[in-house]
């Protein structure tokens, strides 16, 4: 192996696969996802289409024209965007602003028209209620087509291609009672409902814009993985390395990887030796040696000093790509969640209709009046408007998300809470999650060597540098001089002309590997280093009433004496794909997971479980990936988070039979013709507020 290391054959022709990204702004829910994937996957030379609701993108792999994609989607009432993700990034949240921006107009023109109401509803007639019934129409009509704009322009897109949503029947309702109140107020009519199509307005834009913040804030893990790949290289070219662009490369290509850098690409070591941070791939929380042909991974840092390597694997073949796909591939499965809206929404809207104009029917055959016809088929549009519906489960989760918040957890994904509320099986990461690092000082240490440590410790980010810091609490470090961190070895700097040192125990001449001091020429000194269990652990799982495990990358020996600290069935040595496995295994079984980690190693594994937290410190790429992620250092409340979510999903629940049975009592008397449409609208108003007071009552449970 080592022979051919720098000189072995290698193959050519590995395949380039074209993948095609566009930005899907109008997709709500998984019959969204479903369609536009059956679409697309029935296209020629189309290999694979995914849909990632909480980012709203869309990924086409195959060898198909843009515009052919774009064309297919427009025919379903899809409008589809190539993406530019350095564009993307720069752009604030226009959508929310615009939502917030409608929902604020609505509100204060509500707020008017209301009082306006009341006097009508006091006594005011003839030419008084008359002149109220022009103030309000004055308010409402530029405020209605301005703030309803959303809900017209989703029901327009979906009746354009012969299906229904949820706001085909909310534009409906907004509409005719819109019109019929102009109507009656035109014809000196005793009753208009402005009132009411403005106040469904602001309720349904309330809960629309609740839903896209909830999936604003769930970024992609994918995305980030991205950001560890290296853009430039050194290839030797003509006895010489130039720099190179990591796109260019070819399989069997020469590198050089200074110390402290990333590897671009997958291939072979071409040295005797190398030190690397391995803990992308493996988890494992120590530098890790390794010898001449050893494989090296994109993503992994080199510690020691500059290596040569050679390139076996380039493109979307490489580690860290790979990696990167199966986190995608998770986050798509995760966001194809079916929630309980969604649900109940599937059978909802065409029932509405129905009902809509049966009435509209029965009563112009029974009567010959069209316009009272019409009246009671805009009650029955409005009485059944899914006002209620669309609050049910963004009230409770509003209540839900800001309390976990005031116990120090921040909830991500729109989702996160019904999923949650569904795991049977708790999977932890150790190192980082569990465990944090621990520093023993010395007891034979005089205060100068507490000092010196402590001076050196804080010019470190390393964990164990931070650790010695929170141990030499109360020190108070030496003034030093000539400060300098060597990448992979530790901290040194000058006292009095002297050079001290806290480092690897090899880099300070020692006779041992670990962690330790040295001041002047005196003989380096090794610290104690082990694992604590992080602030609430064990009472978190006191608390926790599940099965759980522990998956960790760090070695058997790492892990020997923490299995007794916590007394839970651990595994090793456990590779990113092995996370993955475990987790189908138990999903098999019938088990839903809830996995919590922070490392790099466990991104996949936190995108493929049912439901994903991250502690505050783990890396940007592993807290996308989580659902929810804990703010504080403390990990007791994480009991907490399950109770609340369960809570959620059952007052749901309780808002769903709230919404039923208030359809089951007004539904026929609209049918019957006793409920105006001022009277539906009042009935619609209070429902929505039964379903929000009844979501407050998540701030009660223990």
């Amino acid at each position: 192996m080592a022979a051919a290391c720098c000189g072995m054959p290698v193959s050519a022709g590995l395949s380039e696969t074209k993948i095609q990204r566009f930005s899907l702004a109008s997709i709500h829910c998984a019959a969204c996802i479903k369609k536009i994937e059956n679409c697309l996957n029935a296209l020629k030379n189309v290999k694979s289409a995914r849909v990632n609701l909480s980012m709203k993108r869309l990924h086409v792999t195959g060898s198909v024209e843009q515009d052919v994609i774009i064309q297919s989607l427009s025919e379903i009432g899809f409008d589809a965007l190539p993406l530019n993700d350095t564009i993307l990034e720069k752009e604030n949240d226009k959508v929310g602003n615009d939502l917030l921006i409608r929902m604020a107009a609505s509100g204060f023109a509500m707020m008017n028209i209301m009082i306006l109401s009341v006097a009508v509803w006091s006594g005011a007639s003839d030419e008084t209620r008359n002149m109220f019934h022009l103030i309000s129409a004055i308010i409402a009509l530029p405020v209605i087509v301005y703030s309803s704009k959303p809900f017209f322009r989703n029901a327009y897109n979906a009746i354009s291609v012969g299906r229904l949503n949820m706001d085909v029947p909310i534009s409906l309702a907004i509409i005719l009672s819109t019109l019929m109140s102009l109507f009656e107020t035109l014809n000196d009519g005793q009753s208009v409902y402005f009132d009411a199509a403005i106040s469904l307005t602001f309720f349904l834009l309330v809960g629309r814009y609740l839903d896209h913040k909830t999936r604003r804030t769930a970024k992609s893990a994918a995305k980030e993985l991205t950001a560890l790949e290296v853009q430039n290289t050194q290839r030797l070219e003509k006895g010489c390395f130039i720099n190179v662009a990591v796109q260019d490369l070819s399989v069997g290509d020469l590198l050089l990887i200074p110390s402290g850098e990333r590897i671009p690409v997958d291939g072979y070591l071409c040295d005797k030796s190398a030190l690397l941070d391995r803990s992308l791939i493996t988890g494992e929380s120590n530098a890790l040696e390794i010898k001449e042909s050893s494989d090296l991974h994109a993503g992994e840092i080199n510690l020691g000093h500059p290596l040569k390597m050679q390139v076996t694997t380039i493109g979307e073949f490489t580690s860290l790509r790979r990696m990167a796909a199966l986190i995608e591939t998770a986050e798509n499965g995760r966001n194809s969640y079916t929630a309980l809206a969604d649900k109940a929404a599937q059978i909802y809207a065409p029932l509405v209709h129905l009902l809509a104009l049966l009435a509209f029917i029965g009563w112009f055959i029974n009567s010959g009046d069209i316009r009272h016809s019409i009246n009671i088929a805009i009650a029955v549009l409005i009485i059944t408007c899914p006002c209620a519906l669309g609050l049910a489960v963004p009230a409770v989760t509003t209540a839900a998300i800001s309390r976990l918040f005031s116990h120090g957890f921040l909830v991500k994904h729109a989702t996160a809470l019904e999923r949650i509320a569904e795991v049977t099986h708790i999977v932890f990461d150790k190192t980082g999650t569990l465990t944090v690092p621990c520093i023993i000082v010395p007891e034979s240490w005089s205060v100068k060597d507490k000092s010196v440590a402590l001076a050196l410790a804080q010019a470190s980010g390393h964990p164990l540098s931070r650790a010695l810091t929170k141990a030499l609490t109360g020190v108070l470090p030496l003034d030093i001089y000539d400060l300098e961190e060597i990448q992979g070895e530790g901290v040194q700097a000058k006292l009095n002309g002297e050079q001290v040192k806290l480092g690897r125990g090899s880099w300070l001449d020692a006779n041992f590997s670990g962690f330790g001091l040295k001041i002047g020429k005196n003989p380096a000194r090794e610290i104690e280093t082990s694992e604590e269990l992080r602030n609430g652990v064990l009472s978190m799982l006191d608390e926790i009433d599940m099965p759980a495990e522990i998956i960790t990358g760090d070695t058997y020996h790492a892990v020997k004496r923490f299995k007794h600290m916590v007394n839970l069935p651990i595994t090793a040595q456990a590779r990113p794909e092995d996370k993955i496995e475990r987790l189908s295994k138990l999903l098999s079984q019938g088990k839903k997971t809830l996995m919590i980690g922070d490392g790099l190693n466990d991104t996949a594994a936190l995108a493929s479980a049912h439901a994903a937290i991250a502690p505050s410190t783990a890396l940007e790429a592993s807290r996308n990936a989580a659902d929810i992620v804990v703010l504080d250092h403390d990990m007791k409340n994480i009991p907490l988070v399950v109770r609340l979510a369960r809570a959620t999903r059952k007052i749901s629940k309780q808002n769903f039979a709230i919404a039923a049975i208030y359809n089951a009592v007004a539904i026929p008397i609209a049918l019957a013709g006793f409920a105006s449409p001022l009277i539906a609208a009042l009935a619609m108003s209070a429902s929505s507020i039964t379903v929000i007071l009844n979501s407050f009552r998540l701030r009660t449970i223990k």
